[in-house]
Parts: structure tokens; C-alpha cells; sequence
């Protein structure tokens, strides 16, 4: 590491040139006189420069003081900003949600709004990954996979029963989509032909024109006019209700997956904040199977 001299010097050091008094400074920091004074005698002598000049009532910073003073309170504010952001009350009560990116862009953040309407004092953290094993269930309030709820060492709550439906540029739809130029999404290669099959029709006998990882690069692909997609109605609704300019070009047929709520096997009891929201999430998902 770089040169860096005591923190607790600069501390000093930077309450100091404030106040141009060493008694005002022991009385912010909870130290004696003699301690600010010593602690800048040690960074004054680190330096190998005088950082103050001392007259007979009052003390005056140096050209070198002045300057480095700027730059030691902007560097203390960083970190006390920091600190406050990442470990202060605030974020102690911030509900954490991890989920997929696809189901994080096109489920979660397209409700949240709703949640926070109900409980504006919760702070929210959505955070995306690609993969299920991306992380521990410990580590969030709140984990929702897609899946078949058979993840070993986690206990699994079923929501959801999706359907599976194939999308389109606005405007492009066509009958079982007109041999249309397919997308695949890694992981789920097979939909393409469980779409085909459950509508009684012969799959293209042609490689896929692109194969990207997420639901939300294949609608971007969709979007430009790149060619068709399946993907969960659920997300294809939200995605038209966000404005995508899309459009569902066929039936929907059921999917074998479901999305899950995901605990550690020993989990500790759940904050007041994720109970909250999973009460919530039960709620809308009812309210919509209704609807």
C-alpha cells in the first residue's frame, strides 16, 4: 500500500484545520488537548513538514496545510458517506430480493412499485443473477427461483404456474410463426420444440439464428426484429405493459416450471420486511390468478 499516515493523526488533523483550535478539536473528537497536539506534532513529523503556523492566540495553516487539508476532508467525508450507506440504520433495514435477471426485469421490478405504495418505510434491494447457484440462500431476505423446487439443501414454497408462450417484433405475428427465424435461450434449448409439439406442428429443420443466456438479451433480439422468442407469459404480459414494443404471436401452452420462494434448510426467522413482502407476493399472485 501507498504511503498512509496514521488515520487517527489525520482525524485530528482534519478537525483541526476547521476550527483553527486545538482545545475546540479535543472537545469534538473526545480527546485531551495534549493528544491533538501530539497528534499532530506525529503527522507534522511523518511529513516532514509543518502543517500549521502556531502565533500567540491562534493558529494559521500553512500553504501545504491548506491544501492537504482539502483533500484529507474530502477523503474522510468519502468514507464516512460510505460507511453511513452501506452499514448504517438505513441499511440494516433494507429488504434484500435476489432473483433471476429475467424475473428480476420482467416479474419483480414490474410490481415493486405496488409494494413500496403499501409500506413506504421499507427500502428495497433488487439484486439479479443468471444462474440459480449464484449465491446462498442466507444471503438475502428474500430469494425467488425459477424452477422445479428440487434445489438439495433449501426449502422451496411453490407460487407460481407459468405458461410458455412465443413473442414477437409488434406487428410481425403470424400463424405458428410463419417459419420465422427462432432465438434459444441457454438452458431451456427444448422449449422451441415443446411449443411445436403442443400445437401439432413439425419444429424448422434449421439451427437456431441466435442463442443467448437471458429472457431479457432474447427480447432485445425480439424487439429489433431478429426473429421470435418463447417466454413466460407472465413476462411477455409485463413486458407489453412496460411499453416493449412485442407482441405474443401464438397460443400458450404450459410450462413445466414454476417460480419458487427459497429458504436456507435452517434459515433463521425472516425479518418483519421480507415477511411483509412475501405476504404481499402471495397476495398479488392470488389476485391475479383471480383476475
Amino acid at each position: 500500500m501507498d504511503r498512509l499516515p496514521n488515520p487517527a493523526w489525520l482525524r485530528s488533523f482534519e478537525s483541526a484545520a476547521r476550527h483553527l483550535n486545538f482545545t475546540t478539536t479535543a472537545q469534538e473528537l473526545g480527546l485531551t488537548q495534549t493528544a491533538v497536539s501530539l497528534h499532530i506534532r506525529s503527522l507534522e513529523a511523518e511529513l516532514g513538514q509543518k502543517l500549521f503556523t502556531r502565533n500567540a492566540r491562534r493558529l494559521e495553516l500553512t500553504e501545504l496545510g491548506q491544501s492537504y487539508s482539502l483533500t484529507v476532508r474530502r477523503a474522510l467525508s468519502d468514507i464516512a458517506l460510505s460507511t453511513n450507506s452501506l452499514f448504517g440504520p438505513a441499511s440494516r433495514q433494507t429488504l434484500t430480493i435476489r432473483a433471476a435477471i429475467s424475473t428480476a426485469t420482467y416479474w419483480v421490478a414490474a410490481e415493486l412499485s405496488d409494494f413500496s405504495a403499501r409500506h413506504p418505510d421499507i427500502p428495497v434491494r433488487l439484486v439479479s443473477h443468471i444462474w440459480n447457484d449464484s449465491g446462498k440462500p442466507g444471503d438475502v431476505d428474500v430469494e425467488l427461483r425459477l424452477g422445479y423446487g428440487d434445489w438439495p439443501g433449501v426449502r422451496s414454497e411453490k407460487l407460481t404456474d407459468e405458461r410458455l408462450v412465443p413473442v414477437c417484433r409488434a406487428g410481425d405475428g403470424s400463424p405458428i410463426l410463419n417459419n420465422g427465424p427462432l432465438i434459444h435461450i441457454l438452458g431451456y434449448e427444448d422449449n422451441w420444440a415443446r411449443y411445436f409439439q403442443a400445437n401439432g406442428t413439425a419444429p424448422p429443420d434449421q439451427p437456431p439464428r441466435f442463442s443467448v443466456d437471458t429472457t431479457v438479451a432474447a427480447l432485445q433480439l425480439v424487439m429489433a426484429g431478429a426473429g421470435y422468442a418463447t417466454i413466460l407469459e407472465r413476462f411477455a404480459k409485463n413486458a407489453i405493459r412496460q411499453g416493449a414494443p412485442i407482441a405474443i404471436a401464438g397460443p400458450a401452452i404450459p410450462f413445466a416450471q414454476s417460480h419458487y420462494l427459497v429458504s436456507a434448510q435452517r434459515a433463521a426467522q425472516p425479518t418483519a420486511a421480507a415477511g411483509l413482502f412475501c405476504a404481499w407476493l402471495r397476495d398479488r399472485l392470488a389476485t391475479d390468478a383471480a383476475d
